[in-house]
Formats: structure tokens, C-alpha cells, sequence
């Protein structure tokens, strides 16, 4: 009796049927406009998902919090735009803070956020091992029958972008973007504890892009100097002069957001349409003249 009244009150800590808050109203222009989630069974996670669950399984997209924070609405906007073209996103972090859209982004010659974390003493708040947990929490999880997780990209923002980076040689992973990211030119000179040096981008494994914010973006000569190294790979780089904090505050999440979702959508679904803005001689973003592109190790066509 003892070991049946131990389980009852052990099963009873644990919900058996997840609960989930929704965070803000739906919002994206795919087909599907998404929510945040804070969801019980997940309390180091932020769930974003289409409002309505479409019939076909949603390809898996993990991302990395700039400054590797603890906080998954960090990137709120950005993440709902891509829940909304038809994934399932797990922001690394517990639902903390969210911040309202930017009218704009500051003038090209005045201040611009710098997005970098301060300097600590502390680990980073959240961890490359935690990024990829997420795949084996959501196929244990109430919401798997809604995911392909044989489809599934990393993604993420300066020291989360380092977590995607390094994420990306897990052999489940598909695709990598780092944004305003890159791996430190002289190793330790930064705040982040991402333990990932430049020979670990021979571990990459799949295409991988790049979109950075210009030479006043603290990631450009990181980046830059991974996109020269990098010779095995398909490798996307993209460079405009939006400064370290990029376009993610922006409704929509700006650029950033319509990048992220076409690069997803041709390299998770295959769409030529998709790919039309980042491969071919007349490539979409070639032809933006806002946007500085280099590619290697890629198709001529999408």
C-alpha cells in the first residue's frame, strides 16, 4: 500500500495532460498566423506554433536566444513570422520578456541597440545541450503527432547563433542559420561559453547561412572569417548594414524574418520559390542592392 500511495502522489506532481498559456495574439503573413506558448511540461521552453493546427506535420525549428538568454520572447516577432509559414518552434528559455514592435529601426547614423549581453560572471542562461533536447522533449510530448522531426533546422541570434552553429553537427539537424553570428576570431574574446572554435565548422554538415549587420555589427569580422573557412558545405552569406540587433524587433521581424522563413522554406520543404531568393545567377537578395551577397559550395539553381 505504501508503494501505490508513494506512485499516486508522485503521478499527481506531474501533470498528465499538458497546460499551455498563449502569449499575445496570433501574428505572421505565412498562411498560418502563430502563437507564443509557455507550456507546463516544458518549463525551460517557448513553444510557438501555427494558432491552428494544419492537417500535415510541421518541420522542427530550434533557436538560440541572443546572449544565450533565458528569456524565449526575446525574438518574439521574428519566431511568430516563422511559426506562421508553417513550423513548430522551440525558443531556447522560459517565456520572460516580451518587447513591443519597433516603428523602425534607428537612422543609419545615429544609435542602434547593440544586442550584445553584458559582461557576467555567470554561465551562459541557457546551453547548446538544452537546444537539442527539444527534439527528444517534443517526441515525448502531447504535440508529436503535429511534428516532423525527421525535418529540422537550428537556428539563432549572436551567442544563441554560436549555440545553432554548434548544434548543427548533430546528424538530425538539416539546415543552420546564424544571424549576426559567427565563431570568435581570436578564441575567449567574448562574453560567450559556447564551446565551439573555428576547426569545429568542419563538423557542419548541411547548408548553412549566414546574415549579418554590417561592419558596425560586433559578429561581422566572426562571421566573415567563418564564411572564408568554411569549404565543405553549401555556404549563404548576406550582409546589410542593420547593426548587431538586426531587424527582429520590427513587425514581422522585418528582413530577418522574410530571410529566415524562405531559407526554411526551400531547405525543410523544398520550395524553388523559396530558393529563387538565394540561389541562382538572378537570385532574389542579388539583386537588392541593400544586401551585400557571397555564396560558396552552391547550386546554380534553387
Amino acid at each position: 500500500m505504501k508503494h501505490v500511495t508513494a506512485l499516486v502522489l508522485a503521478l499527481g506532481a506531474v501533470p498528465l495532460v499538458a497546460s499551455a498559456q498563449v502569449i499575445g495574439e496570433p501574428a505572421g503573413t505565412g498562411g498560418s498566423p502563430a502563437v507564443a506558448e509557455a507550456r507546463a511540461d516544458a518549463p525551460g521552453y517557448t513553444v510557438y506554433r501555427p494558432a491552428q493546427w494544419p492537417e500535415a506535420r510541421l518541420p522542427l525549428v530550434l533557436w538560440g536566444n541572443g546572449g544565450c538568454r533565458n528569456n524565449g520572447l526575446s525574438a518574439s516577432h521574428f519566431l511568430r513570422e516563422i511559426a506562421s509559414h508553417g513550423y513548430l518552434v522551440i525558443a531556447n528559455g522560459a517565456p520572460q520578456e516580451e518587447r513591443p514592435v519597433q516603428a523602425a529601426l534607428p537612422p543609419a547614423n545615429g544609435p542602434r541597440p547593440t544586442g550584445a549581453p553584458p559582461p557576467r560572471a555567470t554561465a551562459d542562461e541557457t546551453q547548446v545541450g538544452q537546444l537539442l533536447g527539444a527534439i527528444d522533449w517534443v517526441a515525448g510530448s502531447e504535440l508529436a503527432p503535429h511534428v516532423d522531426t525527421s525535418r529540422i533546422a537550428v537556428m539563432g541570434h549572436s551567442c544563441g547563433g554560436l549555440q545553432a552553429l554548434a548544434a548543427g553537427a548533430d546528424p538530425r539537424v538539416d539546415a543552420v542559420v546564424a544571424f549576426n553570428s559567427g565563431v570568435y576570431v581570436r578564441a575567449g574574446s567574448g562574453l560567450s561559453g559556447v564551446g565551439i572554435g573555428k576547426d569545429d565548422l568542419k563538423k557542419l554538415h548541411t547548408p548553412v547561412a549566414y546574415i549579418l549587420g554590417g561592419p558596425d555589427d560586433i559578429a561581422y569580422p566572426n562571421g566573415s572569417d567563418d564564411v572564408a573557412r568554411i569549404a565543405h558545405v553549401p555556404v549563404f552569406y548576406a550582409n546589410s548594414p542593420v547593426g548587431h540587433g538586426g531587424t527582429f524587433g520590427l513587425a514581422n521581424g522585418g528582413d530577418y524574418g522574410r530571410i529566415g522563413a524562405a531559407w526554411l522554406d526551400w531547405q525543410l520543404k523544398g520550395s524553388k520559390a523559396a530558393g529563387a531568393l538565394f540561389a541562382g545567377a538572378d537570385c532574389g537578395l542579388c539583386n537588392d542592392k541593400t544586401w551585400t551577397i557571397v555564396r560558396k559550395q552552391f547550386p546554380e539553381n534553387p
